[in-house]
């Protein structure tokens, strides 16, 4: 597990922040790790909706987005308008204490606007499978529109 710290990363705070830890970051890829408990969204008393993978697979994104701002000195913090361009779910539920591991892969990128595939398994088992399509808000918080 990598020491870095991930709200530094995302602008995603409690009770949304649902990513626990990073494995690995790169240029275009990482691979980030989670827990369903009973604070996460859609969680139901027993399990979580698997829609919320979907997230998982946003935040991960972010994470590499926040990681190579602040490389290049910016906040590492930005907001994303995200879309489903497809996605695929295993699984309807999700149980409480389901160790999850989120693999994304940048797949382009253009300006503010980028495609990203993601993979949410646990163990050997693949949960969810999605492409997103996401745009940045720029550096004065408004949606660039192309």
């Amino acid at each position: 597990m990598l020491n870095i710290d991930i709200e530094s990363l995302i602008p995603h705070r409690e009770k949304i922040k649902i990513i626990s830890g990073i494995l690995e970051i790169k240029e275009t890829t990482a691979i980030s790790t989670a827990v369903v408990n009973s604070n996460w969204p859609s969680f139901d008393g027993n399990a979580a909706d698997s829609l919320i993978l979907i997230e998982a697979i946003a935040q991960t994104a972010a994470i590499v987005d926040g990681y190579k701002r602040k490389q290049q000195g910016k906040d590492g913090v930005k907001g994303w308008l995200v879309g489903i361009k497809n996605a695929e779910f295993k699984i309807e539920k999700i149980p409480i204490n389901t160790n999850l591991i989120i693999m994304i892969e940048s797949k382009y990128s253009f300006d503010n606007y980028g495609v990203i595939e993601g993979l949410v398994k646990t163990g050997e088992n693949i949960l969810a499978s999605a492409t997103l399509q996401a745009m940045r808000l720029n550096e004065d918080n408004k949606a660039t529109i192309f």
